[in-house]
């Protein structure tokens, strides 16, 4: 395993100056997600056309079209190499390119965006701007493999609670990231609408299971994780360099039938219950975005005796990542009303077990080959309150105690025509500007007859 010192985890630059302002008023509005200190990608085209999708870079409420950027003569070098590769309908090309290429592209735009770049700067950057509100986006990276873990001790926990009393959480858990392949097929961007799925549940007393739309549908807040440079196939990735191989973190939601899960999941685990639809946001917050909200990991339990390849002082010390993130539901009757969705959860991945890190040295540990545009799921962040729960599942104690909404309306699980929208931030008063995800929504759609 390559044992040689890594950037992990990164370092802090000019790009991540709080002091430092854009050109594009927006930029500096309050409650941004997209400041100049951010710069996160999507793939977009702009709305009604039949034009290409491209990749883009948020500023503000405009998108930074990178085919456009590509045809002027802002850029050279690796820069230019970067940008061309970002400008394709996925971001594949660029995420293959590693974390020095990405770096590039990011402190030239950081510095053709930045309040002190020429009138001559500003006028030809003007012609590569697209509003946010006049696009619409694709998945930003063909997917061809899809993980999702299980990095929540207190998600664990509180789900083993509601089956297994006296022993909710499992031996291994504390020893190994867990995770299950998933469907990459139906990851869907943000803004779409799916149906309620259907399959086999066992009713309440029941001996045989019965055909039928799942009645215990539910929602996981999660984060994304895009991979960039791929390992070959057996060659471990050493943790230290683990994060070196990712490109960026998204919004995810890994939307769960729990009444399917509940018989079929023994003893393979997870599989119709999870595969018919998994949303993501659009936007891509690069890891050097991130720097400035490293933290040092810390466990409920104290656990500092993970096995050696799973171990480091660099991740012990900074291996975390403080996103905060809450998720709210807006049913249909709110909708029609003109109420926004009324948040139900909020937590941070600071209380995630396992870090990214450790995700990736695990997953290539036994010579399994990560590809360029893989996502790795982190599996629901709940944090240690029940009010920072990132499922339903938990938030009403296995549906005994349903959420209330400020209508009067209440939930267990999740109704047709309900809208669920996460959202995730990066907030730190005076190191940095706050750094933001947009947003992860869907609605639920009847099942089919």
């Amino acid at each position: 395993m390559n044992s040689t010192p890594s950037q992990f985890p990164s370092t802090l630059n000019r790009t991540h100056d709080p002091a430092a302002t854009s050109w594009v008023a927006s930029a500096q509005a309050a409650g941004t997600d997209f400041p100049i200190q951010n710069l996160p990608f999507a793939v977009f085209r702009h709305r009604d056309s039949q034009e290409g999708f491209r990749g883009g870079i948020a500023i503000g409420d405009q998108v930074l079209d990178l085919w456009d950027l590509t045809r002027s003569d802002l850029l050279d070098g690796l820069a230019l190499q970067a940008a061309e590769a970002g400008a394709k309908s996925s971001l594949n090309a660029l995420m293959a390119l590693g974390p020095k290429a990405w770096s590039a592209l990011r402190h030239a735009v950081f510095d053709l965006l930045h309040s002190h770049a020429s009138a001559v700067v500003q006028q030809k950057m003007l012609l590569c701007l697209e509003p946010q509100a006049e696009v619409v986006y694709s998945l930003p990276a063909r997917i061809g493999d899809y993980t999702d873990f299980y990095t929540s001790i207190y998600h664990a926990t509180n789900v083993g609670k509601l089956f297994r009393p006296d022993n909710p959480l499992m031996p291994n858990y504390t020893w190994v990231p867990i995770g299950y392949h998933g469907r990459a097929s139906s990851v869907q961007v943000s803004g779409h609408s799916f149906k309620r799925p259907r399959g086999q549940v066992l009713p309440p007393g029941a001996t045989e299971p019965v055909f039928s739309a799942c009645k215990r549908l539910d929602w996981e807040l999660e984060l994304g994780a895009f991979i960039g440079p791929g390992n070959a196939l057996g060659e471990p990735v050493a943790l230290d360099q683990a994060e070196d191989r990712v490109f960026g973190l998204c919004l995810l939601n890994d939307w769960s039938a729990r009444d399917i899960q509940a018989w079929e999941y023994q003893p393979l685990g997870p599989f119709l219950a999870k595969n018919f639809a998994t949303t993501i946001s659009p936007w891509i917050v690069t890891m050097e975005a991130l720097a400035p909200f490293r933290t040092p990991l810390e466990r409920p339990d104290g656990k500092t005796d993970d096995l050696a390849y799973l171990r480091s002082e660099a991740n012990t010390e900074q291996g975390a990542i403080d996103i905060r993130l809450n998720i709210g539901l807006a049913t249909e009757a709110m909708r029609e009303a003109g109420q926004l969705p009324h948040v139900v959860c909020t937590t941070s991945y600071r209380h995630a077990y396992w870090t990214l890190a450790q995700m990736v040295a695990h997953h290539t540990v036994n010579g399994c080959n990560l590809q360029s545009g893989d996502l790795l799921g982190t599996g629901t962040l709940s944090g240690p309150t029940l009010d920072q729960a990132g499922a339903l599942l938990e938030l009403t104690q296995g549906g005994k105690v349903p959420v209330s909404l400020p209508n009067g309306e209440t939930r267990t699980f999740l109704a047709d025509g309900d809208e669920v929208v996460m959202r995730g931030w990066c907030e730190r008063p005076g190191s940095a500007r706050r750094i933001g995800f947009g947003e992860c929504r869907a609605t639920i759609l009847p099942a089919l007859i």
